[in-house]
């Protein structure tokens, strides 16, 4: 097969993992067909708007070459994500570079973006209509910012078309292991994988990731108040009943004052906050699975277990190996 042509875009104050990361991926799968006797499946280029050297969050700087204007048909165009593309503050936002990248798209097999570099595409319009994913930490200014883009705060990466957005930094791996898979097989990805000592596919979702799970309520509103009041009582059997009899409200009240304000039902809230919970008991030295699930209000470790599959992908005693 002809070589893929991988474009990364990087762009001053790009993080540099999320160009490096998928780099590596790739030209791991280069030096498996090398081993294999077998001519390198990809050609890779580090591109920028001017083209010279890029320098990175990091300090680290980058050789570029300048945006390419031909070409790009059956190309794989990754936009790495960087500093201040959530609050409209990169050179990644120029209007030139924005349409540069939509009508890339137009001819490219595939354009991906990794962790904010999905603000780029979004800019664009290209996601409009589509399911996409950024940091967990940023999920949120997405969709204020583009309300027509369907963002699931919890994948590590997702393919909607031949658009694809993933997860948080490291993610960017995680989403070129899959385009390996893609374009050679499986047996190549899981290879590439194995070279590089990392998850051929990642078990559970980003949110793994944050014990945060929930955003901030505003303290003074019911959201606020009830979650104050919860997490003083974890531990404790508690049902809705006790919770709309603490505020004086009526259960079908409080039911729909909680939609309003934060579009969760107080099961919802309870099982939320008790999450948040084991997660930040899990990832103290010396804490028992057992011991976290009576702590956080889940009452044992089989209920514990289900409430992490469920809710984040993994079960306790997997979150508390990695974040422990």
């Amino acid at each position: 097969m002809n070589p893929i042509d991988i474009w990364l875009l990087v762009y001053p104050g790009f993080t540099l993992l999320d160009a490096a990361g998928p780099a590596q991926v790739f030209s791991s799968a280069n030096d498996e067909a090398c081993d294999a006797g077998l001519p390198p499946p990809y050609r890779i280029q580090m591109i920028s708007a001017d083209g010279g050297l890029v320098a990175s969050t990091s300090g680290v700087a980058l050789q570029t070459a300048p945006l390419p204007r031909d070409g790009l048909g059956g190309a794989t165009l990754i936009v790495s994500g960087g500093r201040g593309l959530e609050c409209d503050a990169s050179p990644a936002l120029e209007p030139s570079l924005v349409a540069w990248v939509r009508q890339a798209a137009a001819t490219v097999g595939r354009c991906c973006s990794v962790c904010t570099g999905a603000f780029v595409l979004a800019r664009t319009g290209l996601l409009d209509g589509r399911r996409a994913v950024t940091h967990w930490q940023d999920a949120a200014a997405l969709q204020a910012q583009h309300p027509a883009i369907t963002v699931q705060e919890d994948a590590i990466y997702i393919r909607d078309g031949a658009l694809y957005t993933s997860a948080g930094i490291a993610a960017g791996m995680d989403l070129a292991l899959a385009l390996v898979e893609e374009d050679l097989g499986r047996a190549a990805g899981l290879a590439v994988a194995k070279r590089l000592v990392v998850f051929f596919k990642r078990p559970g979702g980003q949110r793994q990731f944050s014990s945060e799970l929930l955003a901030q309520a505003d303290p003074q509103g019911l959201h606020g108040q009830l979650t104050g009041w919860l997490r003083q009582r974890l531990a404790q059997q508690l049902d809705v009943e006790q919770m709309a009899a603490a505020f004086a409200l009526s259960v079908r009240t409080l039911h729909r004052r909680l939609q309003q304000e934060a579009g969760i039902s107080p099961a919802q809230l309870l099982l939320r906050l008790r999450m948040e919970a084991a997660c930040a008991l899990l990832e103290k030295p010396g804490m028992t699975v057992k011991r976290a699930a009576h702590q956080s209000g889940f009452g044992s470790e089989y209920n514990l277990r289900r409430a992490f599959a469920a809710q984040l992908g993994v079960a306790p005693s997997d979150y508390q190996s990695r974040f422990g």
